[in-house]
């Protein structure tokens, strides 16, 4: 690159969901925007989510969806710019959705038609967007500098400059505002990185501690070789851990849990936490066997369960429960013994070893304290002209489509200040 200055109103880092929204945003208010991507293309994220579908929105958003240490910090921007004004969005595009289970949305053909959407809205509005540049320093410099400002378009309440330099290249860029989209540390395959963080604590705004969301679960006892044998097998359950609960399906991998309900409750699981399993959420198991045993004493317990559990898992069941007891007809289990097996049905208690990690989870808990950043216009308290957005904030959502929303209504929000 030519060791030249160039100028811009607005300059993003990182060209996913919520910088997309941002540009287009600020670029439709007259500001000059600049994108910066390190990846060699934008949006990966929107293209592999939703299974190349892209859960985009869901019908209700509340903050409740949403976990920070600061739970009010979502609402003003979720207000702002609602899943209804994306869905008008969408619309407008003619962009055909269906609605999924728990209120989701998802395209009806495929992802790229959100992404070209975004593209569209920015290249509208004459947002310049690079990839393969990742910026290598920030630096907030001296605005009295003419040889260096005199082509910036400055407004009165704008009182810091940035200067971002390109890896690899000799050329600085410049801008008023500058705003962080990075995304986090989850699936770094896809351009996941900390540098979000790094560029917050280079300004002195504190971080929240960080940890894999929306994750697998993995075991080292008894469950791993059970989760081996039953790879591939999904149902539905009912999930509790910590006061929280969700019941969606559960899928067996060979490394242990994964599906969408195992994904909720691992936002709130923490290492050595157990978590309740209903395996039957809409039988009282305990009653049930109970009446069996008088109106079906015949019957082996196995045959029974068979009606609503797959038979492998009923076997798997069988050698941890009864197994002494495994050709034996209901009426030989004593009422104690199935009352057992009715709670741990209703209430199957398993300790995770850890998470699969950052490599295979769909967010980030945790990130730049919301504390230090203003709800209204997403800049930095501390620093005027630096702005957090998506999720290297504090701020993460249930899976559903909640953290595309935030994204959109974040980078919204700071698109009309920034």
């Amino acid at each position: 690159m030519q060791n030249t200055a160039t100028h811009y109103d607005v300059i993003i880092l990182g060209g996913g969901a919520a910088g997309l929204m941002c540009a287009a945003t600020a670029a439709q208010r007259g500001r000059r925007v600049l994108v910066l991507e390190k990846a060699n293309k934008v949006g990966k994220k929107i293209l592999m989510s939703g299974g190349g579908r892209c859960n985009f929105t869901n019908y209700s958003i509340e903050p409740e969806n949403y976990i920070s240490h600061n739970p009010h910090f979502c609402k003003s921007a979720l207000s702002r710019y609602t899943q209804w004004d994306f869905i008008a969005l969408v619309e407008r595009y003619g962009i055909a959705y269906e609605e999924r289970k728990h209120g989701q949305l998802f395209c009806q053909d495929s992802a790229k038609d959100i992404l070209n959407m975004l593209l569209g809205e920015c290249e509208q509005a004459g947002v310049e967007i690079k990839t393969r540049c990742e910026a290598s320093t920030i630096k907030c410099v001296n605005a009295d500098d003419d040889a260096v400002f005199s082509d910036l378009n400055r407004s009165d309440n704008k009182k810091a400059t940035y200067q971002v330099g390109i890896a690899g290249g000799e050329s600085n860029v410049y801008c008023q505002s500058l705003v962080v989209a990075t995304g986090a540390l989850s699936i770094p395959t896809l351009g996941g990185s900390g540098i979000g963080y790094d560029i917050a604590r280079q300004f002195g705004l504190p971080l929240t501690e960080c940890r894999a969301g929306l994750v697998p679960f993995m075991f080292s006892d008894f469950m791993k070789p059970i989760c081996q044998r039953l790879s591939g097998l999904a149902l539905e359950v009912e999930v509790r851990c910590k006061g929280q609960a969700f019941t969606e399906n559960l899928l067996f991998t060979h490394r242990g849990l994964s599906g969408p309900v195992i994904l909720q409750i691992s936002n709130y699981w923490q290492p050595g936490d157990e978590i309740n399993i209903d395996l039957l959420p809409e039988i009282n198991a305990t009653e049930w066997l109970l009446s069996a045993k008088c109106q079906q004493g015949k019957s082996r317990l196995n045959t029974l369960l068979n009606k609503h559990l797959a038979k492998a898992l009923v076997n798997e069941l069988q050698t941890l429960w009864w197994s002494q007891l495994a050709s034996s007809p209901l009426a030989e289990f004593s009422d104690k013994h199935l009352q057992t097996i009715g709670e741990q049905l209703n209430r199957w208690c398993l300790k995770p070893s850890a998470t699969e990690g950052y490599r295979t989870a769909e967010v980030t808990l945790g990130g730049v304290d919301t504390n230090s950043i203003s709800s209204k216009t997403l800049e930095a308290k501390q620093q005027a002209g630096l702005y957090f957005i998506g999720e290297v904030l504090d701020v993460s959502g249930h899976l559903g489509g909640f953290n595309f929303q935030w994204a959109w209504s974040s980078g919204y929000s700071a698109g009309q200040f920034v």
